[in-house]
């Protein structure tokens, strides 16, 4: 993934998480990862699979379609 695409995407997720008012260990321990992973796909600083998008997308309780809206 480009790092702009990277950032805005976890801007994005970032930002429906904070409306939620989850915190990035809810998100992160629905599924068995940690927090600092998390936050590391929220600043753009790791490359991640397509099934932990999914699974962000579980926990967030949103669309797929939802985290591209940017």
């Amino acid at each position: 993934m480009t790092t702009d695409f990277r950032k805005a995407l976890g801007n994005r997720i970032k930002q429906i998480r904070e409306s939620k008012k989850l915190s990035r260990e809810d998100v992160a321990f629905a599924y068995y990862f940690s927090g600092s992973y998390m936050g590391m796909i929220e600043r753009a600083e790791n490359d991640f699979k397509i099934s932990k998008l999914y699974k962000i997308t579980r926990a967030l309780d949103v669309d797929i379609k939802d985290l591209f809206d940017f």
